[in-house]
């Protein structure tokens, strides 16, 4: 008898259980909202029920997040699941500044640019920037 052809993960070369590159896009979204609303993994691991190197693994995209877990994640993060889904969004891999502003420093940098209300300081401190990066400091 003739098995049927399979069509899922195994048949794209990637084990059923192993994290796949789209599991490593949700990681990077799952950290990226974490650090927007201030959450340390530890904390996102007890509102999950799990050890923070659970969190760290599932923003590594090294294990796969179920999707019930992406559930109770959406919930714990105050978004919908489709955050996590959306294929219109590239990974910020694929993008420097969208890299940048998915770590720590990144969201302190906006949230510290937003607090000023003068367009000219704001200005200012985005010229000095870009100063310092010409002089390579």
């Amino acid at each position: 008898m003739k098995r049927a052809k399979s069509t899922g993960a195994a048949a794209n070369g990637h084990n059923v259980r192993s994290a796949t590159p789209t599991d490593k896009i949700i990681g990077e979204r799952i950290r990226t909202r974490r650090l927007e609303k201030h959450i340390s993994q530890s904390e996102l691991g007890d509102m999950l029920g799990v050890s923070f190197q659970q969190v760290q693994k599932y923003e590594k995209g090294v294990n796969r997040v179920g999707s019930s877990r992406l559930m109770e994640l959406a919930k714990a993060l105050d978004i919908e699941v489709s955050y996590f889904l959306d294929e219109r969004k590239r990974p910020p891999a694929e993008r420097p500044v969208a890299a940048f502003m998915a770590t720590r420093e990144g969201i302190q940098m906006a949230e510290a640019m937003l607090a000023i209300n003068n367009h000219e300081v704001r200005q200012g401190l985005i010229d000095l920037a870009r100063k310092l990066a010409a002089a390579g400091e």
